[in-house]
């Protein structure tokens, strides 16, 4: 007897599988895992920083004005891990030392204005007050415009002037007596300063008055 014939075109199980209920693909190698209704059931945990619903949970604080709010001390602000700038104190007048600059500014001014008027074998008087100024100035850039300061300004250029006179009349009998102005100084002071009283007048002392004013006026220009 013979065999019935078989249908054509047969479901075939593919690679020898069998059929799992009723699912034709289950068990199969090589097919990936079916669904199981969880879109995200085999994702990675969910990455720090997404949204869990919530709007608000994980947003930085509101500003608050201060740019510098909530970082740690030393962090964030430009000038932050150093010691505060503190200025430096305001300098304070040194009377002393205003009186010491005053009287070395009167020994060489003096001196310049005494080798001045041996030279031209004269007085000048804008040379006077050139001594009076440079004294008082350079004394109360350095002490400040303490009144002590200024006196003492005053009464060196006073002095100055008067050595600058000496000096001078020095350089001329130096140059009349034919001898070294070293020894006119040294041996022959007397001589000179006797010379100074005879010779003074109106004019010289006017020319020590000339000192202190400008002494006074250099102080205030300074100060």
């Amino acid at each position: 007897m013979s065999q019935p014939a078989q249908p054509p075109n047969q479901p075939q199980q593919p690679f020898g599988g069998q059929p799992v209920d009723g699912n034709p693909y289950a068990g199969q190698p090589g097919q990936p895992t079916a669904p199981t209704g969880n879109p995200y059931g085999q994702q990675a945990q969910q990455a720090p920083g997404t949204p869990t619903g919530n709007p608000y949970g994980q947003q930085p604080p509101a500003p608050t004005g201060n740019p510098f709010a909530g970082q740690q001390p030393g962090q964030g602000a430009p000038f932050a891990g150093g010691a505060p700038f503190t200025p430096a104190p305001p300098a304070r007048n040194n009377i002393l030392l205003g009186v010491g600059v005053a009287l070395g500014a009167a020994i060489v001014a003096g001196i310049l204005y005494g080798v001045i008027a041996g030279s031209i074998e004269r007085e000048v008087g804008y040379a006077a007050v050139g001594v009076g100024f440079l004294v008082g100035f350079a004394a109360s850039k350095v002490g400040g415009s303490n009144p002590a300061v200024i006196a003492a300004s005053a009464v060196f250029s006073v002095g100055a002037v008067y050595i600058g006179q000496l000096i001078g009349i020095s350089m001329i009998l130096a140059d009349v007596a034919q001898i070294p102005f070293s020894e006119v100084v040294g041996d022959h002071f007397d001589t000179v300063t006797d010379a100074w009283s005879q010779e003074a007048d109106f004019m010289t002392y006017l020319f020590l008055g000339f000192g202190a004013i400008a002494a006074v006026g250099g102080a205030k220009k300074a100060g």
